[in-house]
């Protein structure tokens, strides 16, 4: 019997998607072979990666004028390649919201001025700051933003009003969770481990103008040029996990019905969850007002035993993977794309019957 799973990632997938990989195993489209055995060269996989660009292009309304590029080493892998790339006056503004977005943060400044125009860490990271405009520096190489934070449950509401200076955006826990304006950004990049297929596989969406000689001494394999010179061909790109990325993508266009579908349903699951942890007398959610994120949310008891203890009787009832991050502590809820209502509407119920069996007497 399936769990249902509330990792942060690598996440669930649709179940859908997951019988038609194994129908495909041995046999992806009469060719004969698996996906796994398949040359990136062959007319094979040329198909499947043209029609995971053309997908993602339609979902998301990627303009012409944005290259996308499907390429290796995580998000974590961009936080040095996108000043490696963008840094030409070598200095940025960015809003440190939490691990991912410090994390970039540090590195960018190996290789140029950075200036923190927000930070939440006061609080935990547990809210988006507010921005004030006139801090920002009109003269900055690109503007960086963590969308959504995974560990702290957080999400910007509205974007930074940058101006001309382009909005850098990691969208790594977000992406494909609701429509977005591509043209509001310069450059947009995710790991697709959390809505858009297993591990491996990083994608970046970046303006083409944007694209230009690197710092001197980039790694070759650090450069968005080459990639996209090379239709993300330079060297052997994660196939089996593009190939999965475009099946993923036309389950959320044929099945889900598209991107302001899905929104549509994350808004709802995410809404039934909140309003029970508003409502609990045991549970309380750890990000309140407009900042909380749809895809992540975490949430305690404030008793570490009963947190403990809530945990582990969860994944005896097959709710796994509840456990918070380490700098937050108690639960986590990833309510990512695959997580079905029913996922959520079942874990709510267990919850009561937890909180009524362990209430105070």
């Amino acid at each position: 019997m399936r769990v249902y799973n509330f990792s942060a990632g690598p996440s669930a997938m649709p179940e859908s998607v997951l019988k038609r990989a194994a129908d495909e195993m041995l046999d992806c489209s009469g060719s004969g072979m698996s996906v796994l055995e398949m040359s990136h060269r062959s007319k094979a996989f040329s198909a499947i990666i043209e029609d995971a660009e053309a997908l993602l292009r339609e979902l998301m309304g990627i303009p012409d004028n944005y290259k996308v590029l499907f390429l290796q080493g995580g998000g974590s892998t961009q936080f040095a390649m996108i000043p490696l790339n963008l840094m030409k006056k070598k200095k940025i503004d960015i809003c440190v919201t939490g691990q991912w977005a410090k994390k970039a943060c540090q590195e960018a400044q190996r290789y140029g001025e950075v200036h923190i125009v927000g930070d939440s860490s006061d609080k935990k990271y547990s809210y988006i700051p507010k921005l004030d405009p006139t801090t920002f520096d009109s003269q900055a190489d690109y503007f960086y933003i963590c969308q959504n934070n995974t560990i702290y449950g957080t999400r910007y509401s509205r974007l930074p009003q940058t101006g001309s200076v382009p909005l850098v955006a990691d969208l790594s826990s977000c992406i494909c969770s609701e429509p977005v304006d591509v043209t509001k950004y310069g450059l947009i990049f995710a790991g697709a481990q959390k809505n858009l297929g297993p591990a491996g596989l990083t994608i970046v969406i970046i303006r083409q103008d944007l694209i230009s000689e690197p710092m001197p001494f980039t790694p070759t394999m650090l450069q968005y040029k080459i990639h996209a010179d090379n239709g993300s061909m330079y060297n052997t790109p994660p196939t089996y996990s593009i190939y999965i990325c475009k099946l993923i993508l036309e389950w959320l266009r044929d099945e889900i019905g598209g991107l302001e579908a899905m929104k549509q349903i994350n808004m709802r699951k995410c809404g039934m969850f909140y309003d029970y942890l508003d409502s609990s007398d045991m549970f309380r959610a750890t990000v309140q007002g407009e900042d909380r994120s749809m895809m992540n949310i975490p949430f305690v008891t404030g008793d570490q035993e009963l947190d403990a203890k809530f945990i582990s009787e969860a994944a005896a009832a097959g709710f796994v993977n509840l456990k918070g991050h380490r700098t937050v502590g108690g639960m986590r809820a990833s309510l990512y794309n695959a997580m079905t209502i029913e996922g959520v509407e079942k874990l709510i119920g267990f919850m009561k019957a937890f909180e009524a069996a362990n209430a105070a007497k």
